[in-house]
Formats: structure tokens, sequence, C-alpha cells
């Protein structure tokens, strides 16, 4: 059926404010549309209260999972609610800023569309900032146009329904990490069009130094896990194999002699980038020789 499904996944967020925006966008439109968000089984309940306010939307549904399905799983469930051809995905913490956003993807006609992200605010001694501000600048529309397969990210894109039934998202991706990775690769193995458009949603909310740094040592295991398959689609992967057996066993060794201390730093206030790039590497040597995540 023609229209518009505006999907968006959260976990412990309230995202009310994004829904109204974009539900007041689709209004403006003159566009058929539902708004779903479905809830991945958060374990605080205080988001998920207020996020019952979406119910009260019109065309507007909260949906709740019991259980933590995962992002590969919690975007295929919400696929399957959808009534509508056009599906566009929004991660529950980005910002709408730009007015005539919902009307440039209503403008488009091709079957995967992706907006991309921009960095919004200032956030001294935040790591999750500095990295995602310092690699603002590879995600431009231009750029991402260059390699349009190995830059798809699922915070803001839009896909044509029966494509997505047709290629989900691979639910063993159920650690963080890597689902949207595998599923460009998919769509350039299936022959899939990707259009990349000047469109973004900002990212203005980031987790603590700690949280985050836990979010990445579970990625790099979930990299470690899945290496065969994304071996050209990993800068890290590639980085590796490109490096001779000795220098790699040099690494991981100074990893088990400073990887407490550089993940200290990294937890602290003034987080250094080049650390975080030296801490990554150490990790995911140290796993993939020793199975565990202990220094």
């Amino acid at each position: 059926m023609e229209g518009l499904s505006i999907l968006i996944p959260t976990y412990n967020y309230v995202c009310v404010a994004l829904a109204r925006v974009l539900h007041e966008q689709a209004i403006a439109c003159a566009v058929t549309f539902e708004l779903i968000v479905a809830d991945d089984g958060s374990s605080d309940k205080s988001t998920v209260a207020q996020n019952e306010a979406i119910n009260s939307l019109e065309f507007g549904r909260f949906l709740r999972r019991s259980q933590n399905c995962g992002r590969a799983a919690i975007r295929n469930f919400l696929a399957s609610q959808a009534h509508y051809r056009r599906l566009l995905f929004l991660d529950s913490d980005m910002v709408v800023r730009s007015a005539d956003f919902l009307s440039k993807y209503l403008a488009t006609d091709a079957p995967v569309v992706v907006g991309g992200v921009i960095i919004g605010g200032t956030f001294t001694g935040n790591l999750r900032y500095a990295y995602e501000k310092a690699s603002e600048a590879e995600h431009t529309v231009s750029k991402r146009q260059q390699h349009p397969y190995h830059d798809f990210h699922t915070a803001n894109f839009m896909i044509d329904s029966q494509l997505m039934r047709q290629y989900p998202f691979d639910e063993h991706y159920s650690r963080y990490g890597y689902e949207d990775v595998a599923f460009g690769k998919n769509l350039e193995t299936n022959h899939i069009q990707i259009q990349h458009i000047n469109n973004p949603v900002s990212f203005e909310e980031f987790e603590s130094n700690y949280d985050f740094l836990k979010k990445t040592e579970e990625g790099l295991r979930t990299l470690y896990q899945f290496r065969e398959e994304l071996g050209d689609y990993s800068r890290l992967l590639q980085y590796v194999d490109s490096l001779p057996q000795p220098l790699l066993s040099l690494l991981r060794i100074l990893y088990r002699c400073f990887g407490k201390s550089i993940r200290s730093q990294l937890a602290g206030t003034h987080p250094s980038l080049f650390l975080f790039k030296i801490y990554k590497l150490g990790y995911y040597l140290n796993y993939k020789h020793t199975g565990t995540d202990t220094v």
C-alpha cells in the first residue's frame, strides 16, 4: 500500500519529542502515514511510561517487547508491523533539525535512501562526541556516495517495504554492532541501489566514556565473531591483515601490559582519540588470541 511508515526502535530512551516532530511534518506533507515506536525490552520503566504518550498521536503506535532482541531483530519486527510501501527508520536518539526533512525523503524514488547524520552540540571530555566529531567529515554525502554500501548506517534511512522483507537484517547479529555493515554488504551482493542524499538528522546526546568503552568492546567482539563475513567492510580487519605477525604479537603484548591504564585514561575527563585507536586494535588482537576480554 502506498504511504509512509515511520519506524523508530528504542531502548531506555524517551523519544516522544522526535515522534512529535515527525508527526507534524507528516501531517504537513499530506502523506498517508503511520508512526510506530517499538521498545526493545527496556529495563528503565520510566522511559517506557513516558513513551506511552506516542499512542495519543494520530496514526501513532507504541509497541513493547518483553525481552531485548537486539538491533537487527527489532528493526525486522518494526518492518513486520508496518502497513505502507516506504519504511523510514530513525534511531530514537536522533534529532530532526530541518523543516523539510520528510519532504526530502518523499521526493526520492530509489529503493534505499540514506540521509546521513551530523554531530550537534559541544561536549568537552566526552569520548563518543570526540570520536563522532572527528569522523564527521568522512560521512558527508559526497564521501558516502563514493562507497555507498560500505557507508550504510541504520540511524536514518528509508527502504521499500518489499525489499526490506526480502533482505531483512541478519538476526545472528544479536549483540551490539555491525548489523548495519552486514546489511549494506547484503544490498551490494544483491545489486540493490542505494541513494545517498543530504538529509541528515543530528546526534546530540552521548553516553559516558565508560559506557562507550563497554559498547566499543562489545562491538569488537561482534566484529571478531563475524570476521569472515565482514573482512572487506572493516578498516580494522583490513589493517590487522596488513600487519606482519611479529608486529601483531608485539602489539598484543603491549596491550596486555598497558591496556588497563589506557582504558582508565579513556574513561577519564581528557580521553585521547589516538589512544582510543590503539586500545581498539589491542583489544581486538587480545580477544582474537585469547577468546576473552581480560587484560
